[in-house]
């Protein structure tokens, strides 16, 4: 049975969700199909490689593109904020992702457990978006508490010259 974590908002005229990994108790299967049943435009993936080797799925990003989606991987260690390399590639992730939601559509961002790095990407994407930022985790942690775990990731998110 599929224990996956999907907490979803609007943002922009699209919704917006935070996910934990699919995989990651046990039902693989089961959680890709609820991915697909939330028919995302866009699905950005913040877990590392290994991640996704540990929950069986070694080809995800092409499992995610036979839902109907578009794929993005952005590798960060847990905890962590992305590296030169992966914040290199945020700035078309977000403008493919502000895309989407601006034209109604649906957009996965998610890590491991559905919290940190995940919700440091979806805070960053609604903060670029055009929301405050004190409003945007407001609303943010309204439907996922944890989103967002450290101030490095809440720096990241919410101070442009302090990232990476």
């Amino acid at each position: 049975m599929s224990v996956l974590e999907l907490a979803a908002l609007s943002v922009g005229d699209g919704t917006l969700a935070i996910a934990s990994l699919p995989g990651r108790g046990g039902d693989l299967k089961g959680d890709m199909a609820q991915f697909g049943d939330f028919k995302p435009s866009l699905v950005l993936t913040m877990v590392t490689e290994a991640e996704l080797l540990e929950v069986g799925a070694p080809i995800f990003g092409t499992d995610i593109q036979a839902l109907g989606s578009r794929w993005v991987h952005l590798p960060v260690g847990d905890y962590g904020v992305p590296d030169a390399a992966t914040a290199a590639k945020w700035a078309d992730a977000s403008q493919s992702a502000r895309a989407a939601l601006a034209g109604g559509g649906r957009v996965i961002v998610h890590c491991k457990g559905g919290c940190g790095r995940s919700g440091m990407a979806a805070l960053r994407l609604m903060i670029e978006a055009g929301e405050a930022a004190d409003m945007a985790l407001k609303r943010l942690r309204a439907v996922r508490p944890c989103a967002v775990e450290t101030a490095e990731q809440l720096r990241w998110a919410t101070e442009p010259d302090r990232r990476a």
